[in-house]
């Protein structure tokens, strides 16, 4: 009985001292960005010069595999941040990032669906409860109030204030995000790499919501357009493809409820980059039958669907799991299964 009530005991302790240990992790973030591992290569002593002993004739050299000497610079061990920079994500149809050591800048083509974009930035950041602090709709500029940016790799938040600017060049327009200020715990950060993640975080939440609110509104353009042509081409290196008569816009929104409809999920798509990635489970018999057209040799399973833009016309290639193209014959079933689901389906 004793030896139980022992037992039970180390139980217990240990039990607490877990639960002590998870409160900890879950408080202290640092080991998200800290390195971990044996450090002792910080103790590794300096490189010496070569002590050659008098009259010792030494074979001949060149500098080919010399070790330099560097000076230490920057962080090292624990205080290294191994976290990769923030990257921009160019969501928006036919940007790039522009080059601006000093600033997030977004360069967009100057389109009609475009046109309105001090509008759409004004509108989206009171969406997202972002307070303006200075607003000049003339120069189409304007600063935030403090933003927080709460991580889960952060004990403690950062927070922004930016300067936002939208500025027609030519034949793009320039949308720049500039740090006016950034504070951690109270302390102002001058690190410029810091701070230029924090840039960069700030315009892809622009870059990320003015995107939804095109879609959106591409899609609601789209609604009720009718049937849409399909019919069976090839690309240049000849391999099948399906080509609908229709701009990539409008084929691009009406495709997620139209794949539904064919059994396909869609799990992942990219508007920048076409690339659409769905999953495949053939309907049902009578699934098939309503929608007027047998059903497709194909695999179920996952498969990846290339969009490309074609002026004012749209093409589809689907491609398997092992990044091979649909078989010509494969090609024109699922042709049908478009034009069938393309002449009935309308987006929602």
């Amino acid at each position: 009985m004793a030896t139980l009530l022992q037992k039970s005991k180390v139980m217990k302790v240990a039990g607490l001292s877990l639960v002590v240990l998870l409160a900890a992790c879950s408080k202290d973030q640092h080991y998200k960005r800290q390195v971990s591992g044996d450090e002792s290569y910080l103790e590794t002593p300096p490189l010496k010069a070569l002590n050659v002993p008098a009259g010792m004739i030494l074979p001949p050299q060149n500098s080919e595999y010399t070790i330099l000497s560097a000076p230490e610079k920057g962080a090292v061990g624990k205080s290294l941040d191994i976290r990769p920079p923030v990257q921009a994500m160019q969501l928006l149809a036919g940007s790039h990032m522009g080059n601006n050591v000093r600033a997030g800048k977004l360069l967009i083509e100057n389109t009609p669906e475009h046109s309105n974009l001090w509008s759409q930035v004004v509108s989206l950041l009171a969406k997202k409860n972002y307070q303006i602090s200075e607003k000049d709709d003339t120069k189409q500029t304007l600063v935030t109030d403090w933003i927080s940016w709460p991580r889960a790799d952060e004990n403690i938040p950062y927070r922004g204030r930016y300067r936002i600017e939208v500025s027609p060049q030519g034949s793009q327009i320039a949308l720049s995000v500039t740090n006016e200020t950034l504070e951690h715990d109270g302390q102002v950060v001058s690190d410029p790499a810091i701070i230029q993640d924090y840039d960069l975080i700030m315009l892809n939440e622009l870059s990320d919501g003015l995107n939804q609110q095109q879609e959106l509104a591409s899609l609601n353009s789209t609604k009720n357009t009718g049937a849409l042509i399909v019919n069976s081409g090839s690309d240049n290196t000849a391999l099948p493809q399906i080509i609908v008569r229709a701009p990539y816009t409008v084929v691009w929104n009406r495709l997620p409820h139209t794949l539904e409809s064919i059994g396909m999920r869609v799990t992942d798509r990219s508007r920048a980059t076409g690339m659409i990635e769905v999953t495949y489970k053939e309907l049902s018999s009578s699934g098939w039958k309503e929608l007027g057209v047998e059903a497709p040799s194909i695999s179920e399973g996952n498969y990846k669907l290339q969009v490309g833009d074609l002026d004012n016309r749209s093409s589809l290639q689907f491609i398997k799991e092992k990044g091979q193209p649909l078989t010509q014959a494969e090609n024109d079933q699922m042709m049908a299964v478009f034009k069938a689901a393309f002449s009935r389906t309308t987006d929602k």
